[in-house]
């Protein structure tokens, strides 16, 4: 009899271990997809974001952003490229819906205000005008004159942003939140 009891405890044992790996896989998985809907990671490519973002950066981006609230200047943001949507684009919201956006004598204005812009690589070397329709926002790269943007492509229909660019995850020496400017504040609406 003792024989077939310790055989009936190392089943159940291996029962209960098992069950337990179960629950463990389960709450991983949920766990991955939570995050996964949450948030999505992107690699910078190229260095239309410089100073600030490198070619070849991990980002972490949360995709809730803008399901909680409205896209705001100066948030940096991951959106797929109006051309072809198999590609992911990474730049700075400079202007919002109604507002109008002027380059010239390398400065950036919105609704005529000058825009202070302390993360830019350089001056825009170029000039020109747009105005921000409903549902759409103008970004701008912070390396202004090696990006690809709305200035070449027009307005993005916020429909396309992925979501809200938070944080540097890769490589190491890059670690941390990426800063996100309160832009005009004394000239919006």
């Amino acid at each position: 009899m003792r024989g077939a009891s310790a055989s009936g405890r190392a089943e159940f044992s291996l029962l209960r271990w098992l069950g337990e790996l179960l629950q463990t896989l389960v709450i991983a998985g949920l766990l991955f997809v939570g995050v996964s809907l949450a948030t999505a990671r992107v690699r910078v490519e190229g260095n239309s974001m410089e100073p600030g973002l490198h070619d070849g950066d991990l980002v972490l981006v949360n995709r809730l952003a803008y399901r909680m609230g409205d896209p705001e200047r100066g948030d940096v943001i991951i959106f797929y490229y109006p051309y072809n949507p198999e590609k992911r684009y990474i730049k700075r919201i400079i202007g919002l819906p109604g507002d109008t956006v002027s380059i010239r004598d390398g400065q950036v204005f919105v609704n005529g205000a000058v825009v202070e812009e302390p993360y830019i690589a350089a001056p825009p070397d170029y000039s020109g005008t747009w105005i921000v329709g409903p549902g759409e926002v103008f970004v701008l790269g912070d390396n202004r004159n090696n990006s690809e943007d709305s200035t070449d492509w027009g307005m993005l229909p916020t429909e396309e942003i992925i979501g809200k660019a938070v944080l540097v995850y890769w490589p190491p020496l890059d670690l941390g939140w990426i800063p996100h400017y309160s832009l005009l504040a004394e000239a919006a609406e």
